[in-house]
Parts: C-alpha cells; sequence; structure tokens
C-alpha cells in the first residue's frame, strides 16, 4: 500500500500489518497541511478567488508567486477541502475554506497565520525535549519565556493577538449566550485582550458594565468603544498574579491552561480576594474528556507543552485547583465551541 492510498483512520487489527506502516507515514505527514494552509494565508488566495475561479497562472500573477509551485500547494489544500480544482484547471474557494478571506465574517486567516507562526511551530518539533526534561522548549529556541518574548516583540506579538482575536470572533457570542450573568452589577475580564468576549457580553446585557484588564500593550488594541457600549466599559491594566480589579463576575478565558497549577492557584486567589459577595469566576476553557474520542483540547495540549508551561485540565483538575484556592466548582456549562464555562464561587 503506498502513502497515497493509506487509510486515515488507524487500521483494524485484522488487517494486513503493513496497514500499519502505511497509516503511520501518512500520519507523519501531516504537518504539510497546515504548512500549505500557511502559504495561502499569507499571499492571499482566499481574497483572489472571492469572485470566481481562476487559474494558478492567474492567481499567481495576483499573488506575486510561481505558478508551478503554486498549483501544488493549492492541489493539497484541495484534498482537504480548502479548494476544489474543476475539470478546467482552475480553482475555486470553498464553503469550508471561505473563512481564510481576510474580509470574510470570522475570517480564520489571522488565527492561522497565528497558529502557523514559527513561534508555535518550532517548539512542537521539539516536544521530545518536553517530555524527556518535563519543560517548555520555546525559551529553549527563542532565550525567553512565551509571554516575556512577545513583550519585546512587537510584530510577533500583532501575530498572537490578532490571531486570539480571530479564533475569539467564531467562539465570542455563544459563549456569552452560555454565562449565567447577573443583571446588573460588574463584569471583569481578566487578561481579557482585545475584549471580544466582554463585547459580546456588554451587547447581550444592556445594563451590566465591564472592566477590560490587560497588559498596556494588549489594550492598545481593544475594541470597546461602539455606540452599544458607551459609557459601560473601562479598561484597567496590571499584572492579574499581583492584583485583580473587583466585580461581581469574574471571566476567566483561555488564561488558566497558560499556566502551572501553582500560577493558577495565586490567580485565583487574586480573584477570589476581588470578588463582591455572592460573585462568581466563570474559567472559560476547555475541558478535557475522557476516553479516546478526538478532541481539539487533546491537540492544543500538546501545543501548550511546547510553548508553555500550562496545560489542557480535566474536569477533576480544575475542581482540584479551585478548592486550593478557597473556591469550589459549581458546574461546567458546556458551550457550541470547544471550550466550556467552569463555574467557580466561594467555598
Amino acid at each position: 500500500m503506498s502513502p497515497e492510498t493509506a487509510p486515515e483512520t488507524a487500521p483494524d487489527e485484522a488487517v494486513d500489518p503493513c496497514a500499519s506502516s502505511a497509516f503511520l507515514v501518512n500520519e507523519s505527514l501531516g504537518y504539510l497541511f497546515p504548512a500549505a494552509l500557511r502559504v495561502a494565508a499569507v499571499v492571499g488566495v482566499a481574497d483572489h478567488l472571492a469572485h470566481g475561479p481562476r487559474t494558478p497562472a492567474e492567481l499567481a500573477e495576483a499573488t506575486g508567486t510561481d505558478p508551478r509551485n503554486l498549483y501544488r500547494v493549492l492541489r493539497l489544500l484541495a484534498t482537504r477541502g480548502v479548494f476544489e480544482e474543476d475539470t478546467g484547471g482552475r480553482f475555486r474557494l470553498t464553503a469550508a475554506g471561505d473563512a481564510l478571506r481576510t474580509d470574510a465574517p470570522c475570517s480564520a486567516r489571522s488565527a492561522v497565520l497565528m497558529n502557523t507562526d514559527r513561534s508555535m511551530w518550532l517548539p512542537t518539533a521539539d516536544l521530545s525535549r518536553c517530555v524527556s526534561e518535563g519543560t517548555s522548549a520555546f525559551e529553549h529556541l527563542f532565550g525567553l519565556p512565551f509571554f516575556d518574548y512577545f513583550g519585546q516583540d512587537e510584530d510577533t506579538a500583532d501575530v498572537f493577538h490578532s490571531g486570539m482575536a480571530a479564533m475569539s470572533d467564531a467562539e465570542n457570542g455563544p459563549i456569552a449566550a452560555a454565562c449565567d450573568l447577573p443583571p446588573s452589577g460588574t463584569v471583569v475580564d481578566v487578561g481579557g485582550g482585545h475584549g471580544g468576549l466582554l463585547l459580546a457580553v456588554l451587547d447581550r446585557h444592556p445594563a451590566l458594565h465591564g472592566v477590560l484588564y490587560d497588559q498596556p500593550h494588549v489594550l492598545a488594541g481593544h475594541r470597546l468603544d461602539t455606540p452599544g457600549t458607551a459609557g459601560r466599559w473601562a479598561t484597567e491594566t496590571g499584572d492579574f498574579f499581583t492584583a485583580v480589579p473587583k466585580g461581581d463576575v469574574l471571566v476567566l478565558k483561555r488564561i488558566l491552561h497558560d499556566w502551572e497549577d501553582e500560577q493558577c492557584v495565586t490567580l485565583l486567589d487574586r480573584c477570589r480576594a476581588a470578588l463582591a459577595p455572592g460573585g462568581r469566576i466563570l474559567v472559560v476553557d476547555a475541558v478535557v474528556p475522557p476516553g479516546n474520542a478526538p478532541h481539539q483540547a487533546k491537540a492544543l495540549d500538546l501545543l501548550l507543552m511546547a510553548c508553555l508551561v500550562g496545560r489542557e485540565r480535566t474536569e477533576a483538575e480544575f475542581a482540584t485547583l479551585f478548592e486550593s484556592a478557597g473556591l469550589k466548582l459549581a458546574r461546567v456549562v458546556p458551550t457550541p465551541t470547544v471550550l466550556s464555562v467552569v463555574e467557580a464561587v466561594a467555598a
């Protein structure tokens, strides 16, 4: 069996044992798809297909690329449904690939560029170091911890924060709908980036006030200044391991998974101290399910291993963190996204 005909799922035990070899070889080539996807995002192929199919030569002229090599990239992406080649050799943009357009609703382009940036890509090639030494590969490669490096490299930081905002755009609405929020009071988005989730919350709850809390260079790109939120929000800067603004509800979206347990407990302790009486902490993170079924959190967990010091956690692991910080797990609310809302209250 050749790699071209290798099965996409693990072979059954009754299958020819050589099928295992073909399956594993095919799996080892999987990194080439995101590499090709990055090429398409960088040169803007999807933007040039927005008004209809074009040949590789036409696309190459529009993007300033080599037509033969661009065709090879497009051909691979067509096998995964991002583009589709017709019998005349023209490529069209599919519904699945539409979000690669820069101006698409919920465009994924910035997220693709972030996930395939060398700051993410290179450490994953050194996962064996993480396993053998129990450390992140990022600092070994770049000389600084993940967030320290971004703090001194403006271009890479922009890629990261734009990418995180793009990832969030598709999930903020459903997450805001899943959050059980009071009719009035203050919601603090701790480490809230550009404020996409807080904006979705304020849009849904016109009597709430919001505080976006993050580092100054991050808050410079916030998106809260809209007519519908006028007078209902503020930004605050600081170190969330030191103090957190007071509020009725504190939200931590994709924050705890960046950090080790000890750091998470410190942060949660600061949040508990900032809670109004009867308040709640909403941890918005992936909750790793048991069993062998695929789940995006199981893949992202390896990215965290390579680049940071944190990890994705199970429900039981969240409960343990909360208990160590004087909190207790109230409930886990699934959302239509890969993330859940893990509610904590004072113990």
